[in-house]
């Protein structure tokens, strides 16, 4: 006599349901985002305004100034956020963000470059050349640690030293050039203030390869995360693997500090707490920072226009508010240790 097993009952697991709660935060976040400012639009008037669109003032500031800002919000917080995760998985190393390759520093230097030696102050070329040195000082890391293998510690390493290379380059260039230094000024604490439609047109394909490729990587970094030898036999290629990984970096990274300046501690905090829920896999990790990570940067965002009188730019409500966080994380490791 046969039994027939019980069908199973398809429930939502905990993972989608958080994702799906983090989706409808950041729609929440972004609706606020748009309607808070030094002009606040009412809820309703930004709903009206969206659906259909007149030629009104607060039609211009939702879809020419807001908008825009918001976009551009989601975008760079996703990225970093993605980089941060993928970071401290290919350097197996908690405390790792996106600055530790020397992406940031690459773009901050070709950025004071471009001011100091070139003249160039158009934003549009702007963030082209901060790509740049971002991807030049991605494959000088490269260049530097690929040899064995590209370890993760080897990795650090060369990151720290390329960065600090290129940070003594930037000081020492706008120190001597006060056009460099007083271009240089906003971009350099981080600031949604001047993103515009263009500035998210340019970098929007970047970053989209890169968060593709992110998530490419997701199995064979969780392969990885076992050891070098455990990876292997479980069919993940080190080299390409590591290689591939720290492209989507220099990628996602790079755009994204080219386009609002380097913004610390979104891409070292949130994949923390992203993990505390999710657990180590990483294809869950870089859902999760693709999404939590702008609603941290948005609330941050609107936080620095309403909490003092002049507008406060949001990579210092970032430092803010991420160094708690770090000396949390710090606290914790050794309370582990």
């Amino acid at each position: 006599m046969s039994v027939t097993a019980p069908a199973r009952v398809a429930v939502p697991s905990r993972r989608v349901f958080g994702l799906v709660c983090g989706l409808v935060a950041l729609v929440a976040v972004a609706l606020l985002s748009i309607a808070v400012g030094s002009r606040s639009i009412p809820l309703g008037t930004v709903l009206d305004v969206l659906f259909a669109r007149d030629g009104s003032d607060s039609a211009f500031v939702v879809w020419e100034l807001r908008i825009p800002r918001t976009l551009i919000g989601i975008a760079v917080g996703a990225s970093l956020g993605v980089a941060g995760a993928l970071m401290q998985a290919l350097t197996r190393n908690p405390l790792a963000d996106p600055g530790l390759l020397g992406v940031n520093a690459g773009a901050s230097t070709a950025a004071a470059l471009a001011i100091s030696v070139f003249g160039l102050t158009d934003l549009r070329v702007f963030v082209w050349c901060a790509f740049g040195g971002a991807a030049l000082a991605g494959v000088a890391l490269y260049a530097i640690a690929g040899r064995g293998g590209a370890s993760p510690v080897r990795l650090a390493l060369a990151g720290a030293a390329v960065s600090a290379a290129l940070t003594g380059i930037t000081q020492a260039v706008i120190l001597l050039d006060q056009q460099a230094l007083d271009q240089m000024r906003f971009w350099t604490v981080g600031s949604l203030e001047r993103a515009g439609w263009t500035t998210l047109v340019e970098v929007l394909p970047f970053l989209a390869v890169g968060l593709l490729l992110a998530v490419a990587m997701g199995r064979p970094l969780n392969a990885l995360s076992l050891g070098d030898e455990a990876g292997k036999a479980l069919g993940a290629h080190l080299g390409r693997t590591r290689l591939v990984t720290l492209v989507a970096i220099t990628l996602l990274a790079g755009a994204a500090t080219a386009a609002v300046g380097p913004l610390v501690f979104v891409g070292l905090a949130v994949p923390h707490m992203v993990r505390a829920f999710t657990g180590p896999d990483e294809r869950w990790v870089v859902l999760y920072c693709a999404v939590l990570a702008p609603v941290l940067l948005l609330l941050a965002d609107v936080l620095g226009r309403v909490m003092a009188r002049e507008e406060i730019d949001v990579g210092v409500v970032t430092a803010l508010l991420g160094a708690p966080v770090f000396l949390w994380l710090v606290r914790r490791g050794r309370a582990r240790a």
